[in-house]
Order: structure tokens, then C-alpha cells, then sequence
């Protein structure tokens, strides 16, 4: 039997001692903020579970809080702490209610989060970070652009005693700039880095072996296929006669630059030319084809026919022109026909001979990874008609009417898979980051896929106790060829990005200094506006629910604000009895066009506020698939007809400055109470009547209006008797006790406060 930790806060006989994993632990302790970079299955949560333990032995009543992109794998890292030490563990995810999370959050020393709610729930001031002396973000790579790490990072160091953060991942990625920018906003300064090849690795690494299995299409897939490439390569061609592409052999990413440069010069024009209207629907259309083709060659007849009947419903001139085309029409034909004769992609038959032979062996375990639901769903579909024991697992977004699975089914699907009840685990990419599976005997990929950190993390799931096998489907001489070439080839260069000896020149960090460092450069970033305000009172700014997830939380959180968040029942921001604000980014505005809501939204702004302003954020206003005039016409009608002010910001960063200028302006004085609209105003006497009827305790519409027709007016009901209330139905001795005791009572004077202040 090997040896074991022992630590006051480690179970018994319960973590294995391995040197790599310790030292991991103990240069965290003693370097600070780090990140460690390691294969799955090589212990990472083990390594964070060591540095837990001696936090929470140190700072004695402090907290763990454990970040995980998605619920299984926070559930999974609550269970496996729970495993490993003698503390009190607990998740949370949105499905929990808002006060069991902060009971769950006081009542525990490890908590285990999606960073979202985490979030949320720190914006609404439910908690605060104050205690917490770890800070683990698992799949750290993810801490760029506006993803919820880079707050809390940020929110963790300004607000902790005895901050240190731990960034946990397998694949940084291989774009130097990218695994900069990942240290950077999670405030890292020291990259930690263990390969299979190590010494004191290897012992414990089991080898993944790697089969490329190559299927060739079959002869009507092949016709499909050659009218698909017709079809394209005639829109490429007017494309290029157009010059709005240098040459026919261009990739998405190409196609994605030239129609940005169409639609700025369409946004820079008072009269564009009809061309390049042409040209915004020849790149839609060269866009839906290659989508086909790639649908074709990757995935299958079935998922490309559910293609072509969706984009069928699609109302736009590309789409038309692409079925009545001599190419793509006949194409669709023969997609048709291939399905009814039952004509599928030859790597589902392939898939089923592999799994058929792999399951002979007893308690065998494979996992199949493919990105798309309606592949799944036909694999799923083969499986049972051939007796193999299968079972779908896919996140929990709706997709073309099916329903996502639940935290609680995802969580019974794993532990099913991990028991036996189910052989084989179809899954999208939702099994791809973490999820401890750990008798894997075999990955199948459907489809390659051109990203180094999925192909990663897909391996990952095989290997962990013994030698692990992967398989890759490819279809010769099409896309998947390529995609597969590709994420080898970025795998490789992150690998030299990683190599030790250049990593920390190559990322400029500086670990000398690194605690002093990461909490005095994210202090002075986070508190350079608050130092402003040191000597005026907070504003008070109320956010609508909905706005949770806006960068705009965020940053006026930074600029020492005080956020109070409700749902609005008009605007996005209320700053007071006056003035209110509805916040459109760029994109938001067109999408408010087109499906109309501008007009309803600007015309409630008017009738419910004597200030209503607009916030139009970003500068990409005109690049869109819509006419530049129709936009100007839009923004007229806003500031003429309504009298709405538009006011334009660069960034959330700068909308946030905005709204907090205009509450100190407001505010500036005494501040009066705001009176938050959580609902319209009503508009008629009779609407005014009912309104007020439907404030009394337990009076919904319905009994309000029973009400007022047994008492004819509002002040008849104020007067009526107990008695006299229980005589309309539905009003029992209760609800009319309460309601006399709210008309009666009198008013007890109490001290301004906002929160006092507001009408739920």
C-alpha cells in the first residue's frame, strides 16, 4: 500500500503522496498567484485540495471558493473536496434559490461555483469575498474577453484579507498573446508546468494511444458534394469579379473579413450601391453552403437534411436564391432521396463496428464525442436499434424544440455511466472540460476539431487508470482532414510556447515580487475612478435584472457605486423619480428595429418617465445586414418624435461613467427616495382603480375586480368592514383582517434609506 498525506485537514488515508503533486502545492504556497499546466487526470484538484488545507489550517474561519465553467463540474469538485478534507463543502449554481445560496455561502468553508452566479450574487451584495483565502479557477484558459473570471479576479484581490489565486488547466492554448492575456486578467505571475515526459510524472502517466480511422463517402454523398462545390465556387467567382474577395479559394475567416468591408462601406455611403447589397447576399449565401458542405463531409445525410429544412424557413433573398439555384436545388433533392433510401454517412456505420467490438470485453466504457445535436441524436438512434447501451449527454440550452438536460439529470447520467448502467456516453462538448469519468477504456471522436484545447480535453477523458486508447473519424479529402492537422499543429506550438526554460521571458512575469505585486497593481487599476468619489456620497443607480450579465454591472461596480438590482418594469438603469435609462449596444439597436421593439420601448420610456435618456454603446452601428438609412430613420423618430436624448459611449467601461455622472448629478444633494417602477403605469381610470385595489395584501386582478364591481369605488372599499369584505367571494376572514389593517394603521415615520426607500 502507498503512503498518504497527513494533515489536520485531510482525511485519513485518503490523498496519495506524490512528490510532484506536493512540491505543485508547495510552490503555490510559498510563489503566490500561480497557474499550473498539466494533462487530465494528473491531479490538478488534488494540488488544489493541498493548498485549501493549508489555507483554511492557516487563516483560521477564512474560505475556498472553487470556479468551474459549467454545474456537473462544480458539483463533481463539491463531492471530490468533500472527499479529500474534513471541512464542511457546498455548490453553487443558479438553480439554487438566492437565500439558500447565502446560507449555503456562511454556513461553509468550501465553496464550489459557477463563476456567473458567483457573480450575480456579489453584485446583489449577498456576500463578499472578504474571508476567502483561496481562490481556485479551474479551466483558467477561459479567462479572457468578458468572461466572468476576469471580474471576480479583479473584485477578489480588491476585497480579500489574505488573497491567493490558483488557475487550474490542461490546454492554455497556443497563441502566446492569448496565454499573456490569461495571466494577465486573472493577475498570475507564476506559471507551473508538468508533462507526461517528467521524471516524476511518468510513473504515473498513462500513455494515450491515437487510430486516425479513415472512411471514404460514398457515391451519392459524392454528387451531393459536387453540387454543393459548384454552388459555391459560382458565388466565389462573382465574389471575386466584384473584388470583394481576392480569390475563390478563401476560408470562413476570409469570407467573414470581406463582408465587414462591404458593410463599412455600405455604413460610410448616404446612397450605397446596389452592388453591394448584391455582394452582403452572395457572402450569406457562400456562407449557408460551405456550412452544408461541411455538414456533408463531417457529420451525415440525416443532420444535413435538418439543415436545409431550416434554412428553407429562413426569409431572406440568399436563402431563396439558394433553392431555386441550378446547383443547390438538386442538391437538396438528392439529400432527400439519399434519406429515404437510408443512405447515411459511412462513419456511422463505422462507429457502430467499433463499439460492437469494443463492448465484447467486459465492463468496457467509451465515450463519443460529436459537436452537433442532431448528429447525437442519430448515433443515439443506431446505437439502440443495435443493442448497445447508450445514453445522450448535451448541455442544458434548448436546441430545435429539445429540451436541455437538467443539473440534476446530467448528474445521474455521469453517475450512471460511472456504475454501468449505460456503456456508451454520447456527448457534445459539454463533456470535453473536467468531468471525472475515470473508467474510460476508449474516445471515439466523430469529428475532428481544429482547436488544440478541445482536442486536449477530449483526450483527457481516456488514459486515467491505465493506458488510454482515442480514435479520430475522418473522412478522406474533405475538411476534416484539415481540421484535424490543425489542432495537432496549434497543440504542438502551445507546447513550445509552454517550454519551460522560455516560458516566463516569453510571458515578461516577474515572480520576485509576486503577492506585493498582484495586490497593489490590481488595487491601484480597480480603485483609480473610486478615489474621485472618496469625499461625495455613493450613488444609488438601480439596475433591471436582466442586466446581470452586462460588462456595465461590472464596471460601475469598480467605480465604488452603489447597485441595487430589481426587475424594471421599463429601462435598463433608474437613477431617479425622473430619469431612466435603456441601454442599447450597437447590435441591440438593429435587432430593436427589426423585430420592432424600439417604437414600444421608446413610447413606455416617455409615459413612464419625465427624462427617459438612450445609451447607444460601441461604434459598429452600420454593420449589420440592414440599411444604414433605416437605421438613421430609427434614430430620428428616437430623439424627434419621442424626444428621447441619444447619448453615445464607447465601451460598457464608459456607459458605466456615464450613468454614474448622471446619479451624482441627480443625487448630488440630498437624495430622494426613488421610487422604483416595477411596474407601468396604468393608463385609464378604470386601469388607476384597479391598480390601487390589487396593492391591498393577497388581492390578485381577479379579486380586485370583484371588489370594485360589489363596492363601486375604490374609497367604498377602504370603508367597508371586515364583514362587509368577506361578502365578495374569494375574500376570506384573513385577507380581510389585513387588508383593514393596512387602510387603518397609521404611518410610522422611519429613517431614509434606499433600500427602505423602495416600493417592492
Amino acid at each position: 500500500m502507498g503512503k498518504y498525506i497527513a494533515h489536520p485537514l485531510i482525511k485519513v488515508d485518503k490523498i496519495e503522496s506524490r512528490l510532484y503533486q506536493q512540491l505543485l502545492a508547495a510552490d503555490v504556497l510559498k510563489k503566490g498567484n500561480s497557474m499550473i499546466v498539466a494533462p487530465t487526470a494528473l491531479g490538478k484538484t488534488i494540488v488544489a485540495a493541498l493548498v485549501a488545507a493549508d489555507r483554511l489550517n492557516r487563516y483560521k474561519g477564512s474560505k475556498v471558493l472553487v470556479l468551474a465553467p459549467s454545474k456537473p463540474l462544480v458539483i463533481q469538485h463539491e463531492e471530490s473536496f468533500r472527499d479529500f478534507l474534513t471541512i464542511t463543502a457546498t455548490s453553487l449554481t443558479g438553480a439554487i434559490k438566492t437565500d439558500d445560496r447565502k446560507k449555503r455561502w456562511q454556513e461553509s468553508q468550501v465553496i464550489c461555483a459557477t463563476p456567473q452566479t458567483v457573480e450575480s450574487d456579489l453584485l446583489n451584495n449577498r456576500y463578499t469575498l472578504k474571508d476567502v483565502s483561496l481562490l481556485v479557477f479551474d479551466e483558467c484558459h477561459r479567462g479572457v474577453g468578458s468572461y466572468a473570471y476576469v471580474y471576480l479576479a479583479g473584485r477578489y484581490l480588491q476585497e480579500a484579507k489574505n488573497p491567493l489565486i490558483l488557475g487550474l488547466t490542461a490546454s492554455p492554448g497556443s497563441d502566446k498573446d492569448k496565454i499573456k492575456s490569461v495571466c494577465d486578467n486573472l493577475f498570475i505571475q507564476e506559471v507551473m508546468i508538468k508533462g507526461e515526459k517528467d521524471p516524476d510524472v511518468s510513473p504515473y502517466f498513462n500513455p494515450v494511444e491515437i487510430e486516425w480511422v479513415r472512411v471514404k463517402m460514398g457515391e451519392e454523398m459524392e454528387k451531393i458534394k459536387t453540387h454543393l462545390d459548384k454552388a459555391l465556387k459560382h458565388r466565389l467567382k462573382m465574389l471575386k469579379s466584384m473584388e470583394v474577395i481576392p480569390t475563390i479559394s478563401v476560408s470562413k475567416k476570409d469570407l467573414l473579413r470581406a463582408r465587414n468591408k462591404v458593410q463599412n462601406r455600405i455604413a460610410r455611403s448616404t446612397t450605397p450601391p446596389k452592388e453591394c447589397y448584391k455582394a452582403i447576399s452572395l457572402l450569406v449565401a457562400a456562407f449557408n453552403v460551405q456550412h452544408a458542405l461541411e455538414l456533408l463531409e463531417t457529420q451525415g445525410i440525416k443532420t444535413l437534411q435538418e439543415y436545409f429544412k431550416r434554412l428553407k424557413k429562413k426569409n431572406t433573398k440568399a436563402a431563396r436564391g439558394l433553392m431555386v439555384d441550378a446547383d443547390f436545388g438538386p442538391a437538396v433533392t438528392l439529400t432527400r432521396k439519399a434519406l429515404e433510401k437510408g443512405v447515411e454517412h459511412p462513419k456511422l456505420d463505422k462507429l457502430i463496428k467499433i463499439l460492437t467490438k469494443e463492448l465484447k470485453n467486459e465492463g468496457a466504457r467509451v465515450i463519443v464525442f460529436t459537436q452537433y445535436r442532431d448528429t447525437l441524436e442519430l448515433i443515439h438512434k443506431s446505437c439502440l436499434k443495435e443493442g448497445i447501451n447508450a445514453v445522450k449527454f448535451f448541455g442544458q440550452g434548448k436546441r430545435n424544440g429539445e429540451k436541455g438536460l437538467t443539473q440534476k439529470e446530467q448528474k445521474e447520467i455521469i453517475k450512471g455511466f460511472r456504475k454501468g448502467v449505460y456503456e456508451v456516453l454520447l456527448s457534445t462538448s459539454v463533456a470535453e472540460e473536467g468531468i471525472d469519468i475515470p473508467a474510460v477504456d476508449l474516445v471515439v471522436m466523430y469529428e475532428p476539431v481544429p482547436s488544440e484545447i478541445r482536442m486536449i480535453q477530449r483526450r483527457g477523458r481516456t488514459g486515467r487508470k491505465e493506458s488510454g486508447r482515442m480514435m479520430v473519424l475522418i473522412t478522406e479529402k474533405t475538411r476534416d482532414e484539415a481540421y484535424y492537422w490543425s489542432s495537432v499543429h496549434k497543440e504542438r506550438k502551445m507546447q513550445e510556447e509552454l517550454g519551460k526554460t522560455a516560458l516566463l521571458d516569453n510571458l515578461e512575469l516577474n515572480s520576485g515580487n509576486l503577492v506585493d505585486m498582484n495586490k497593489d497593481s490590481a488595487l491601484n487599476s480597480i480603485k483609480e475612478n473610486s478615489k474621485l468619489i472618496e469625499k461625495q456620497d455613493r450613488p444609488l443607480i438601480y439596475a433591471d435584472s436582466r442586466e446581470i450579465n452586462s460588462r456595465v454591472l461590472r464596471e460601475l461596480d469598480k467605480l465604488d457605486v452603489q447597485v441595487k438590482i430589481k426587475p424594471l418594469a421599463v429601462a435598463d438603469y433608474q437613477i431617479s423619480e425622473e430619469v431612466a435609462i435603456e441601454r442599447k449596444t450597437a447590435s441591440d439597436f438593429v435587432s430593436s428595429i427589426k423585430d420592432q421593439r424600439l417604437n414600444k420601448q421608446a413610447k413606455e420610456m416617455v409615459e413612464e418617465f419625465n427624462k427617459p435618456l438612450l445609451i447607444l454603446e460601441g461604434d459598429n452601428l452600420y454593420s449589420g445586414f440592414i440599411n444604414p438609412n433605416s437605421i438613421r430613420g430609427a434614430l430620428s423618430a428616437v430623439a424627434l418624435d419621442f424626444g428621447i436624448p441619444i447619448i453615445p459611449t464607447r465601451s460598457p467601461g464608459d456607459t458605466a461613467a456615464l450613468i454614474r455622472r448622471i446619479a451624482i448629478r441627480e443625487q448630488m444633494h440630498n437624495r430622494p427616495e426613488i421610487q422604483v417602477r416595477t411596474d407601468k403605469k396604468p393608463l385609464t381610470l378604470w386601469e388607476q382603480q384597479l391598480y390601487v385595489v390589487e396593492s391591498l395584501p393577497g388581492i390578485g386582478p381577479v379579486n380586485a375586480r370583484k371588489l370594485m364591481e360589489e363596492f363601486g369605488s375604490v374609497k367604498e372599499i377602504f370603508n367597508a368592514s371586515i364583514e362587509d369584505l368577506q361578502r365578495v367571494d374569494g375574500i376570506g376572514k384573513k385577507i380581510a383582517r389585513n387588508i383593514k389593517k393596512v387602510v387603518d394603521s397609521s404611518f410610522k415615520k422611519i429613517n431614509k434609506d434606499p433600500e427602505q426607500s423602495l416600493i417592492k
